[in-house]
């Protein structure tokens, strides 16, 4: 008599996995987070075509079409240097997105990782963590984010930087907080007494529980990190010109604002959208994700 081989039991890395199509499902069947989707969707993809969906030259100055109103030739029309606020637009969100990802892999696992070492370790590496992070955010992120980039001096890979730094803490405390529930769990306790070390409990164990709560935290952290972002450049410490970037944009055109509206509301429209997206697909991740949810 034969006897087929058994599956080798998958672990939580590979579980996780297996769920995130079930995830997708979930998240595209919710209206509001379909739209989130499809906003965050329509932005990486002017993004990576920006150069052919532009209609203009973003940075080319045409003196004699300046404040011109949107029409036919400038389809959001131009700013005080004739240049087309449509493409500029366009062009700035391959600055917004380069933003939000260089964050997001910054932030991402440098605040898990502090956080499940904090929450399963405990004692004074915990203590010696969480004070740290307890000084960041003590301060508001803008005012902070700000410091930084006065100290390190404007410019995008600054305000990056900036952002960066003062992002990471408030992921580091809710892994640490996941981590401190799990640590003592019975899984965790039989990997210890088989052996396991404590890199492999912290990667195979908890890591790839902490990930779904860090997950959505992040998506809603990229709300945030856009207007971070938008506010350093409109107070001339992030992008600088002639850069598209669309808290820049706001700056130069609010002096024009009541006679040539669309110099703001063309970026201020974006940034709304964008951060409201982002929004919108952290609430959906989160119902996603949340057992509780689950039917």
């Amino acid at each position: 008599m034969t006897t087929s081989a058994l599956p080798a039991p998958a672990g939580p890395w590979q579980a996780w996995r297996v769920e995130a199509a079930a995830t997708a499902r979930k998240l595209l069947g919710n209206p509001l987070t379909a739209i989130g989707v499809a906003v965050i969707a329509l932005l990486v993809l002017v993004a990576l075509f920006a150069p052919w969906i532009a209609t203009h030259d973003p940075l080319r100055q045409q003196l004699d079409a300046a404040l011109l109103a949107p029409g036919a030739a400038h389809w959001f029309g131009t700013d005080e240097f004739g240049r087309d606020v449509f493409s500029r637009l366009v062009h700035g969100t391959r600055i917004t997105l380069f933003i939000v990802t260089l964050v997001t892999v910054v932030v991402g696992p440098l605040g898990m990782a502090i956080g499940v070492v904090s929450g399963y370790f405990g004692g004074r590496v915990d203590v010696l963590c969480m004070r740290v992070a307890d000084v960041f955010l003590s301060f508001p992120s803008l005012v902070l984010a700000l410091a930084f980039v006065a100290a390190l001096g404007p410019g995008l890979n600054h305000a990056v930087l900036a952002i960066a730094l003062t992002a990471w803490p408030a992921i580091a405390r809710l892994a640490r907080a996941e981590a401190m529930t799990l640590r003592h769990a019975d899984f965790i306790v039989a990997a210890q007494l088989q052996g396991a070390s404590h890199l492999r409990v912290l990667w195979r164990h908890l890591a790839p529980l902490c990930l779904p709560s860090v997950l959505v935290r992040l998506t809603m952290n990229m709300a945030s990190v856009v207007l971070t972002a938008a506010g350093l450049g409109f107070l001339g410490l992030g992008a600088q010109p002639p850069l598209p970037e669309w808290g820049s944009m706001i700056s130069e055109g609010r002096r024009y604002m009541l006679d040539s509206w669309w110099t703001v509301a063309a970026p201020g429209a974006a940034i709304l959208a964008v951060s409201m997206a982002f929004n919108l697909l952290g609430d959906g991740l989160n119902d996603a994700l949340d057992p509780r949810q689950s039917s």
